[in-house]
């Protein structure tokens, strides 16, 4: 599948069996003891530096529909909205979730996904029986540091926000880069990323009250730097979301929106059930708006809604022979 563009390959057997109790446990045991499958199904040449995986497991979570484990080139994430939407309309149509299409032709129907991060609930559309348009709550959202100064080579001090949205993001105007969003070589926005990135890894200790395991930077957000609230539909802001091992977002990023729009709340730069609409790389669109505020440990928090589509692309089984030297893959950058 795809939302927005950015891929989605979802892994429903082949896997040997996943052992922990907890979704963290079973990431942890996936990572240590299964990781050549991950390099297998998202490398080259079965895939690319830049695929998306989502692994189905067995959930812990009593009121979860589904349970999954992110992959992408560098390891696993702790959320992925982009997924999320496709997941959405994958356990409607594959019956994950029972749907009776007599009494549903037309409304919603919720999955409850249980990601790392937590449980999300996605909900969606069906227009005659048909699946189409997914929006998801996110977990507890938050400004992790609001006008942080980091210390850079390149750029010298750089201001930036610190959100999370079921992973961390550093989120960073593209003019403090020398980066125009909308006009600038992808190229130049993965160096800038990482120059962020290390700069943040290196200056700031993150924290999650949950679980340490929560508490890395996923990824950077190189913005247009229009956080502020618009009632006009057509005033969208444009993001770039380097992630992982400089892994490019083709679309908004459905974590990195959560991300944005609590730094935005935050900051008062939007307000309470607020649309604010993202474009990707792709040029594909993500709404998104706070629906309430909560906390998260010593954290003011937010329940951030992302809205999107996913759409499918095909399906297909891997091989591999024992005497394939390339059998576990390999990646050019």
């Amino acid at each position: 599948m795809h939302t927005g563009g950015e891929p989605l390959r979802i892994i429903t057997s082949g896997y040997p069996e996943i052992k922990g109790e907890t979704i963290l446990q079973k990431r942890r045991f996936v990572r240590d003891n299964l990781d050549y499958l991950r390099k297998m199904l998202m490398f080259e040449p079965r895939g690319h530096a830049d695929m998306y995986g989502a692994l189905l497991v067995e959930p812990d979570a009593e009121n979860a529909d589904m349970a999954v484990l992110f992959l992408h080139n560098e390891g696993y994430s702790t959320m992925c909205g982009h997924a999320i939407i496709a997941l959405g309309r994958y356990a409607v149509d594959t019956g994950v979730v029972a749907v009776d299409t007599d009494s549903s032709s037309y409304g919603e129907v919720p999955v409850f996904i249980q990601c790392p991060c937590g449980v999300v609930k996605a909900f969606v559309e069906l227009c005659e029986g048909k699946s189409g348009k997914v929006r998801f709550v996110s977990v507890p959202a938050f400004a992790f540091a609001i006008d942080l100064v980091v210390e850079t080579d390149k750029y010298g001090p750089v201001k930036l926000d610190i959100g999370y949205g079921g992973a961390f993001y550093a989120i960073v105007s593209g003019d403090k880069l020398g980066l125009d969003v909308k006009t600038c070589k992808v190229r130049d926005a993965i160096d800038a990323a990482a120059v962020i990135s290390r700069a943040v890894k290196n200056q700031v200790k993150l924290t999650h009250p949950d679980s340490p395991e929560l508490a890395f930077l996923y990824g950077v957000i190189i913005t247009d730097s229009k956080d502020r609230y618009s009632d006009d539909p057509d005033d969208c802001t444009k993001n770039i979301t380097v992630f992982a091992d400089n892994q490019v977002d083709r679309c908004p990023t459905g974590s990195g929106v959560t991300a944005r729009i609590a730094v935005q709340y935050a900051k008062q730069l939007i307000g309470l059930n607020q649309l604010r609409v993202f474009e990707g790389v792709s040029g594909s669109k993500f709404g998104g708006r706070v629906l309430k505020e909560t906390k998260c440990g010593e954290f003011d928090a937010v329940h951030v809604e992302v809205a999107g589509h996913a759409f499918y692309t095909g399906s297909c089984s891997f091989r591999v022979e024992k005497d394939d030297d390339l059998k576990y893959g390999f990646l050019l950058k």
